[in-house]
């Protein structure tokens, strides 16, 4: 009888924890983009753009595809060194840093993570940026943009 209650306590208890997990998964919060087009070099594409810290600390979590020609566009307020990592990523991602002057400065291919994974690499710029730009990983290759080439951004209202 006793063995048979500590097999109930451990089915419980595992349970009770696999439920915790599940519910803590679930209750992420949900960051909304606004999307834009926008020119890189001479190809024009959709973007979800990343301002506030919120949308560039989510970016492309949890996400599992993306459209051919759709990216994340990450804005920030002035030049700085950036430093890129994948966690929660799923897809393998290229990612492009652009100056002030709207150039990209570096092109670099990111590997996706697991959801069991602890250590993650990181990609720095090798210079300060103001933009990253992250596409489906060879999108830059596949379509023809290199380092020096431009970001058109639609004018303001």
């Amino acid at each position: 009888m006793v063995s048979h209650l500590n097999w109930l306590n451990v089915l419980i208890l595992s349970l009770f924890l696999s439920l915790q997990t599940f519910a803590t998964t679930k209750t992420l919060p949900k960051v909304s983009f606004t999307s834009q087009k926008i020119t890189i070099g001479a190809k024009k594409i959709t973007v979800d753009i990343a301002k506030t810290h919120e949308q560039q600390e989510h970016g492309l979590m949890y996400r599992e595809k993306m459209p051919v020609d759709a990216g994340m566009l990450f804005i920030f307020e002035q030049d700085q060194p950036l430093n890129f990592w994948m966690k929660n990523t799923y897809i393998d991602l290229s990612i492009a840093y652009i100056g002030k002057d709207k150039k990209i400065i570096d092109i670099l291919d990111m590997k996706a993570t697991s959801a069991m994974q602890t250590d993650y690499p990181t990609y720095p710029s090798s210079k300060p940026a103001m933009y990253a730009l992250e596409m489906n990983q060879g999108w830059f290759t596949k379509n023809h943009i290199k380092i020096g080439d431009l970001l058109v951004l639609p004018r303001s209202k």
